[in-house]
């Protein structure tokens, strides 16, 4: 789903356009007309109004072009970095984005520019069936956002969408810890499910990972294993149904209404 994101630029959009001058089009494609920066960045900003996001772009990197040691190229190269993105052109917009940062490091709006390129790998996060490459590469971009500029609207919108893309990796490390189970590979999906508790302790993937371990330490008749980890469902989300389906498991029984100063209480600790 597409982010609808605030530009910097688009807020002040009527000042950025020229006084005194006309809307026009930028020069047909393989011809070749130096035109006014004026005339170029209007017209790309007519077109952003418009949503003629391709257009946009290509007449912002032709302001760059024509005109690259103009004050409005270096709002073009942003600006052009915008009108991808919303032209689901992420790649071209993650190469524009990282263009203005080399060469703007100071710039006013340089912490946007870092915040649209973690938008870019954002809105690329694909199901967990998928390679989660480009999750991971959305959590260091979102990463960086954050660590440069903690206390701006951008780090803080980053800081939430950094939990989300964790969430999408636990799920991830579940899909495939599920598949393993079901392959009665119980070592190997052990290993998936403790990853998710050991490295995804926030995420809401955590106790159904905990049900699954007591469920493959069952299965490989490890019952002392199984009842520690059961504990700790039980101990940190006693009102999960996971808990439940995990007392029935190493109990033969349904939880008791006192269970939180039970046999789970007096085990949590040294499960893993």
């Amino acid at each position: 789903m597409k982010v609808r994101l605030f530009h910097p630029c688009l807020a002040l959009a009527a000042a950025l356009l020229l006084s005194g001058c006309g809307m026009f089009d930028a020069p047909k494609k393989d011809t070749f007309t130096e035109t006014p920066v004026d005339r170029l960045y209007n017209s790309a900003m007519t077109d952003i109004t418009k949503e003629n996001w391709e257009k946009a772009a290509k007449q912002f990197e032709e302001v760059d072009r024509q005109h690259p040691y103009s004050v409005w190229a270096t709002k073009a190269q942003l600006m052009a970095a915008y009108a991808l993105y919303m032209d689901n052109k992420y790649d071209q917009s993650i190469v524009a984005a990282d263009h203005f940062i080399q060469l703007h490091p100071g710039n006013r709006d340089i912490a946007y520019a870092y915040y649209l390129k973690a938008l870019d790998y954002y809105v690329q996060i694909a199901d967990v069936a998928r390679d989660q490459a480009v999750t991971q590469q959305a959590l260091a971009s979102l990463g960086e956002v954050v660590r440069r500029f903690p206390d701006s609207r951008y780090g803080r919108d980053a800081q939430l969408k950094m939990q989300l893309a964790t969430d999408h990796l636990a799920g991830k490390e579940m899909e495939i810890g599920r598949y393993y189970e079901k392959q009665r590979y119980y070592l190997a999906a052990v290993n998936r499910f403790k990853r998710v508790v050991d490295e995804y302790q926030t995420t809401t993937h955590v106790p159904e990972a905990l049900h699954r371990l007591t469920e493959c330490y069952m299965a490989l008749g490890l019952h002392d294993e199984a009842k520690r980890v059961a504990a700790v469902l039980g101990y940190n989300y006693p009102g999960s149904h996971w808990y439940g389906d995990a007392y029935a498991l190493v109990t033969g029984g349904s939880v008791p209404a006192t269970a939180s100063d039970g046999w789970f209480g007096r085990l949590v600790g040294g499960v893993f």
